[in-house]
């Protein structure tokens, strides 16, 4: 879909969790209309942040635990992880300006 990470259920304690750099992960599915929205924003910052946050997908139709472990009810849905840790969950279709003001916070 993008040079956005693909991150699983199985991969996602090693390339999120563990990471060294803060991460935002973009919980979507291909029938979700807004997720399309939020989409080309989280690649146009991917490659904006690029060597300085992680940005990775993970699509909630192939991948069932992720989602539930972190209470994913509304997608899309994006979360900033720093150090392992759920930083903060942007619900929805938000701006570009308000997802970069929080991504700065990462950093």
């Amino acid at each position: 879909m993008s040079d956005l990470l693909e991150v699983t259920d199985e991969n996602f304690e090693t390339e999120i969790m563990n990471s060294d750099l803060p991460a935002i992960v973009d919980f979507w599915a291909e029938w979700c209309g807004p997720c399309k929205m939020v989409s080309p924003v989280v690649e146009e910052l991917a490659n904006e942040y690029k060597g300085k946050i992680k940005f990775a997908q993970v699509d909630v139709d192939k991948n069932r635990q992720t989602p539930a472990r972190f209470g994913i009810r509304n997608i899309p849905t994006l979360i900033l992880f720093k150090g392992g840790e759920v930083a903060q969950m942007i619900i929805g279709a938000q701006p570009k300006s308000y997802i970069e003001a929080e991504l700065k916070k990462l950093l």
